[in-house]
């Protein structure tokens, strides 16, 4: 497994901000339980494990 840069890093971190900003904005909901926010880091979190 190969070092990431801090470039690297952070273009990382602002791409997961915007998936999980995507994932609020685009929803049918408005307000969102703490469980329920859990649960879509731990899909997020899994699915980027895959890749």
């Amino acid at each position: 497994m190969y070092d990431m840069t801090e470039k690297e890093r952070k273009d990382a971190k602002m791409a997961t901000l915007y998936e999980l900003r995507l994932i609020f904005a685009n929803g049918e909901k408005t307000e969102y339980s703490k469980d329920e926010i859990v649960e879509l880091l731990d899909k997020i979190a899994v699915a980027k494990e895959q890749e």
